[in-house]
Parts: C-alpha cells; sequence; structure tokens
C-alpha cells in the first residue's frame, strides 16, 4: 500500500524544525506506510534496498508541532484537476496448488526473490527479511498474513491501471506456477483458519496485531485473512475535498455491495456476501466505520485532525526500531509527553505514520482513498477504480450524488454500512432496495466516465451486470457451490484464480 501523491512542502518541514531527507520521500499513491530507502548494493541487476514501514525524520524538532501543521498536510494535497490521478491497490491470496493451503513466508520471499531477479524489481529488506519490491513508482509490499499487495504508480487512465495490473499478474503467476503457487482474487480466505495464516518478519504488525487482540475480537482476521482493492483519488480544495468525502463515505455501502466477493470461510458459506466488510464492523471502532462527523457543516481539514488526534497511537518509529505506543495519545506527544519517549517531539513523519493505522471506509491523506471493497477477479479489479472515478471526478456526476445523499440521516446511512455485508444489494431502503440507488449511481458513473473522453466506460462492464441481474459476485459463488461444486468450497480455487 505505498506512494503518496505528494509531500508538505519543504517550508513546511523546516518552520519547525525538520529537515527532510529526500531519500526518505516516495512519490507517488500509498495506502500503507511509506518507505525508508537507502541504496546498499546491487545483485542480479537490481538493487537491494533497506527499508522500513514507517517514515523516520533524519534531524527531530526543535519546537512542537502545532495543529497548524496538521491542517497544512492535509491542506498541500490539493492540486488542478489536469494534475489529479489514479492510484489503485489491491491483495491476493498466495495458496500451494496441490493443497490449496495458505503459502509460507519462505515461499512468498522465494518468489519475490525471482521476480525481482527476472523483471528488475528493487528488493526492500526490513533487517535480514525480504519485504517486498520497488519499481519506479509502483511497490509490493506483504499484508499480516502474506497477502500480496501491488501498489500502483499515479496514472491519468484507467487504461494504464489495467496494463498495470495484467502485467504485474503476469509477472506473479510466470514465477509463481514453476513453485506450484497460485493466487487468488476473492476478499476473504476461504478455508483457512486463523491458526493456518503465516505471520510475516514486519515488528509494525506484531505490535498492531497484540493492540488489535484487545480491542476487537475480529481485527487480527483483518489483518491476516481479508483482501481488498481500493482506489486513491485526489481533489482540488478543501471545499472539493469535502463534497468527495461525503459523497463516497455514503455511497461506500453501495460499492461494498457491488463488489461482494467472500461469502466463504473455513471451507463453508459464512452467511455474508462481504465476510470482510463484516469484520471491519468489528474491529477497533475507535479507527473504523463511517465517520458521522464528516457531514457536520463544521467538517474539514482542521475536524479530521482532530478525529486523528483522539485515536490512539499504535507505534512510534525511531532509530529503524518499532516502539510499542498502542493506546498512548498523539496530543500528548505533540505536548512532550508521550509516556514510551518522554520528553521528545514528533516530526510530520511520525503524523504519518499515525494516519496510516486509522481504517475508515474512507480515509484521507493527502488524497481520499476508497477501502469499501472485496478484492476480485482482474475486471473487478478495474471496475473499482472505474466506479469511483466516474463519480468522483466528473462534477456532474458528483453532485447528482451529493443531491442523492442530501437527505439521508445518520442511522440510514449506519443501518447500509451494517446490513449491507449481509444482504447485498436486496438490502431494503426507504420505499425499495439498494438496488434501485445503485443503477442510478452506476449509470452516473458511466456518465462521468464517457466525458472523460478516454473511452473508459468499458471497465463498468462488469459492475453494469451485477446491477442489471441484482446477482452479486458472492452470490454467484453461492450458487455454484450450492450446484455444480456440489456443497464444495475447493473449486473457488480455480474459479477465482488469477
Amino acid at each position: 500500500m505505498a506512494l503518496l501523491i505528494s509531500q508538505p512542502g519543504q517550508a513546511q518541514f523546516m518552520a519547525y524544525g525538520v529537515k527532510r531527507n529526500k531519500k526518505e520521500t516516495c512519490v507517488g499513491f500509498s495506502s500503507s506506510p511509506n518507505l525508508v530507502k537507502t541504496r546498499v548494493g546491487r545483485k542480479q541487476g537490481h538493487k537491494v534496498i533497506v527499508a522500513a514501514t514507517a517514515t523516520e525524520a533524519t534531524v527531530l524538532p526543535t519546537k512542537p508541532l502545532t495543529k497548524e501543521d496538521l491542517v497544512g498536510y492535509f491542506a498541500s494535497g490539493c492540486k488542478p484537476k489536469e494534475e489529479w490521478r489514479i492510484g489503485t491497490e489491491h491483495e491476493k491470496f498466495g495458496f500451494q496448488l496441490r493443497t490449496l493451503c495458505p503459502i509460507t513466508y519462505e515461499q512468498i520471499e522465494e518468489l519475490l526473490n525471482d521476480v525481482a531477479a527476472i523483471f528488475g524489481w528493487d528488493k526492500i529488506m526490513e533487517g535480514d527479511n525480504l519485504i517486498g519490491l520497488e519499481k519506479g513508482k509502483q511497490s509490493i509490499s506483504l499484508e499480516g498474513g502474506g497477502q500480496l499487495e501491488l501498489s500502483g504508480a499515479p496514472v491519468k487512465t484507467l487504461h494504464e491501471t489495467y496494463a498495470e495490473i495484467r502485467s504485474h499478474l503476469c509477472q506473479v503467476k510466470a514465477v509463481a506456477r514453476k513453485m506450484g503457487i497460485g493466487f487468488l482474487g476473492i476478499g476473504f480466505q476461504p478455508k483457512g483458519g486463523l491458526k493456518d495464516m503465516p505471520t510475516m518478519p514486519k515488528p509494525h504488525q506484531e505490535i498492531l496485531a497484540g493492540y488489535l487482540a484487545k480491542v476487537g475480537p475480529l481485527g487480527i482476521d483483518t489483518l491476516r485473512r481479508t483482501c481488498t482493492v481500493q482506489v486513491n483519488l485526489d481533489y482540488s480544495s478543501e471545499a472539493d475535498m469535502i463534497r468527495k468525502f461525503r459523497a463516497s463515505l455514503a455511497l461506500q455501502p453501495i460499492a461494498t455491495a457491488l463488489f461482494a466477493n467472500s461469502p466463504f470461510a473455513e471451507g463453508n458459506p459464512n452467511g455474508y456476501l462481504s465476510l470482510r466488510s463484516h469484520f471491519w464492523t468489528d474491529h477497533d471502532k475507535s479507527r473504523t466505520g463511517m465517520l458521522p462527523f464528516v457531514f457536520d457543516d463544521s467538517f474539514g481539514f482542521e475536524r479530521y485532525v482532530d478525529y486523528a488526534l483522539d485515536v490512539p497511537m499504535v507505534y512510534v518509529y525511531r532509530k529503524k526500531k518499532y516502539i510499542d505506543s498502542a493506546g498512548m495519545s498523539f496530543r500528548d506527544f505533540m505536548a512532550g509527553k508521550l509516556p514510551c519517549l518522554p520528553g521528545e517531539l514528533p516530526t510530520l513523519n511520525d503524523w504519518e505514520n499515525h494516519l496510516r493505522t486509522l481504517y475508515p471506509e474512507v480515509r484521507m491523506k493527502t488524497y481520499l482513498e476508497m477501502r469499501g471493497a472485496d478484492a476480485g477477479p482482474l475486471a473487478m479489479l478495474c471496475a473499482l477504480p472505474a466506479f469511483w472515478v466516474g463519480l468522483l471526478y466528473d462534477e456532474v456526476s458528483l453532485q447528482n450524488v451529493l443531491d442523492l445523499i442530501a437527505d439521508w440521516t445518520m442511522e440510514e446511512r449506519e443501518m447500509l454500512r451494517n446490513k449491507v455485508p449481509k444482504t447485498g444489494l436486496k438490502t431494503p431502503f426507504r420505499d425499495g432496495r439498494l438496488s434501485h440507488v445503485a443503477e442510478d449511481v452506476v449509470k452516473w458513473a458511466k456518465d462521468g466516465l464517457e466525458k472523460r473522453g478516454f473511452k473508459e466506460s468499458g471497465f463498468l462492464d462488469e459492475v453494469a451486470e451485477v446491477v442489471k441481474t441484482g446477482v452479486t459476485p458472492a452470490e454467484k459463488l453461492l450458487e455454484m457451490h450450492q450446484g455444480k461444486w456440489g456443497q464444495c468450497v475447493d473449486p473457488v480455487f480455480h474459479e477465482l484464480l488469477y
């Protein structure tokens, strides 16, 4: 989940005594931590990179961060429409073709080594462990259960998104098949239990897992047994951010329904269309959810800062080590009163790291991140950015959404968030079903894409079919499970094999 659209200007950093090392800045989109990079050598034609999953300033601040600094961080993401880009991320489960069991870290390490050697990716190391790859503005990283994630470069069109994902899958498959490994496009591990999932040698995930075990019974499952597809999109101003945040947050349950693709768990139907989405409702509630304050008149960059300041911290990164700060306050950190680092003040890097531990349905960094969809096959991976680009990057489509949701109540939005994972497009809403709303929304998304002039509307065909039939990807899988699969879940590994 790496790569940021933009970074705060150097003047902002110097204002409080931090000089940011250019080697520590990644360019592009990201929903996962930045990579702190230092070239340490070359091998087989590619670089070996020393990395950490958190950023760290080279010089500690001489005076405290202010709220204005934090607001300025979000404001630094504003850019004119002609510079808006699309950043797509997707995760997938690796499994052994013969046994269908999850692959081990050792197998992942071998695969990454071979992809780097054959296709010229740079290796990202954390200590002695290979934890990812990087090439240009793309990165490959590992989630808590070994899910392999591609974080794409910021691109202008959906055709570039398609080419990028397809190239990545072809490269991974070229190596994986020789190893007897496959990759699965689904939102929740369909067969393996939590005890079957491998753990990754990433210290920050160990801290996060320990924290989640205390605050949300299903939190570790979201870390190790779920896969998603996400898109990161730009805003031009605070007012533009507000409009896009409200529109996308209100419609996130519709995206969850359209892309629902996780109906199995531990070898059986689990009672949900999107178990992945349901599990996020039982995560740490202080850092997840539908953020009702986004619809308040007072909402803006500063209000999101206040929200983020009140979410408990998870870790601090210092001297290439993670320090457990779970449950501590960033407000105390700003006052030099963080118990684990008494007297030390935070940098904007610490703020960035903290923001990455927030998981609402829409997340703001220096861009907006759509987080409500299950992973799926290639066509659906491209349909997700198409859906949101068509709605949010076209003024008429965006206004249509805002008019639609103008009188939706907080209770209705919460109801949709809670019921959609189970009932999908059939969820009752006002005088009909959610499918009736989805019809209009998908039409607006298609209209928005057509007006962009890049001939991108075809990327919505799969979603348009879901709306037309009222049958979600999960319901198709359940129908096959009850029919030609003979109530066996194993065939899903072939059906959704990349």
